[in-house]
């Protein structure tokens, strides 16, 4: 059973950025076009994520998958337990660390499968087609958790909040350790299940302004928590098929955060590819007035730059409506045939680009 999905429409302004994956990687994201962005990115990815999701493992067999993925690096005997903070406070609920051999459904002793994205907030539910396939058994969702911890958060939404996991006025903040994996593991879920799993569904905040389904306050948390050894290992382990209880595919927004960036916009996100380039920005640069414009003269006034520079003007659905050359530092563009619209305007140069939002009323 595979699902692939096309989702939402993106409208906003992005630098187009040069994404090269590592050489580890290049293979598993043969298919996936690093020179877009946007929705066109997004769908790319979601293509990729759900092709080589090959591998359906059962809700049973991710016990025995957690125990390998969210091994405890300081203690191979135990595995790490989301929201949790303290082995040392002589409460058993906030343990952070537990034994490998204590998963069960005990409170006071034991660890379970925590749904990071709740069963009950997915539309259809998760185990909508049954609890051994995806979207239920979907191993990158499901943590290992305290028992009574996971029953404290049960389905309550996540929201912003500080220090350790909690209640936070009738939602649930993660925790500043968890805070980042939360957030990649709910995009994660929304790019392979797509309007299943919308990530409004689940996180409460502003939302975003070019896809009302993404919550701002998760792309904040992807940007100031950054990738952690348990979130890596993970994905490496269920990248690989050949793993007894590896899924095949891999979670995109772990391998770069960056990818949401690009994807959604928002505060920058770590970026884990150093080839990935964004130098054109201190490079070229460009203003353009009037902007929103009612006028069918366009004024592009560049800086930092003389040589030669293309335009080329997208509309919303991604469609290219307009492209001149530009030979001096200073252009006027016609954009008469421009519909009443948001569009966006890209400056190309042999070094980069970088791409701003243009509204015509």
């Amino acid at each position: 059973m595979k699902h692939f999905y096309f989702l939402f429409l993106l409208t906003t302004y992005y630098t187009f950025a040069q994404l090269t994956p590592p050489a580890n990687l290049q293979s598993y994201y043969n298919g996936v076009d690093f020179n877009k962005t946007g929705t066109n990115l997004f769908n790319d990815l979601a293509v990729t994520t759900a092709s080589k999701h090959t591998n359906y493992i059962t809700y049973s067999n991710v016990w025995e998958a957690d125990k390998i993925t969210d091994e405890d690096p300081a203690n191979s005997n135990n595995v790490l337990l989301i929201y949790g903070y303290n082995d040392n406070d002589g409460n058993y609920i906030t343990d952070r660390s537990r034994s490998k051999t204590l998963n069960g459904g005990t409170q006071g002793t034991d660890w379970n499968r925590e749904h990071t994205f709740p069963n009950s907030l997915a539309v259809p539910s998760l185990d909508d087609s049954g609890s051994n396939v995806p979207p239920y058994a979907d191993a990158h969702n499901l943590r290992p958790s305290d028992v009574r911890m996971n029953n404290n958060r049960g389905n309550l939404l996540f929201a912003a909040g500080s220090g350790n996991s909690g209640n936070v006025s009738g939602n649930w903040y993660p925790g500043d350790e968890w805070k980042g994996d939360v957030a990649r593991i709910i995009m994660y879920m929304y790019l392979r299940y797509g309007t299943q799993c919308k990530p409004s569904y689940t996180a409460v905040g502003t939302t975003n302004s070019v896809d009302s389904n993404m919550i701002n306050l998760l792309l904040q948390w992807n940007a100031e928590d950054q990738v952690s050894t348990i979130e890596d290992n993970r994905n490496t382990y269920h990248g690989n098929a050949s793993n007894t209880y590896g899924q095949g595919n891999r979670n995109p927004f772990i391998d770069n955060p960056y990818l949401a960036t690009l994807i959604w916009g928002g505060t920058s996100a770590q970026n884990r590819w150093s080839s990935l380039s964004t130098k054109n920005i201190a490079i070229i640069d460009f203003s353009m007035y009037p902007n929103p414009t009612k006028e069918n003269l366009l004024n592009i006034v560049t800086s930092n730059y003389s040589a030669n520079l293309n335009i080329e003007i997208y509309n919303i659905l991604g469609a290219s409506v307009l492209k001149q050359k530009l030979n001096n530092n200073a252009k006027e563009i016609n954009i008469s045939t421009l519909k009443s619209g948001i569009y966006l305007v890209k400056l190309q140069s042999e070094t980069g680009s970088i791409t701003k939002k243009l509204v015509k009323n």
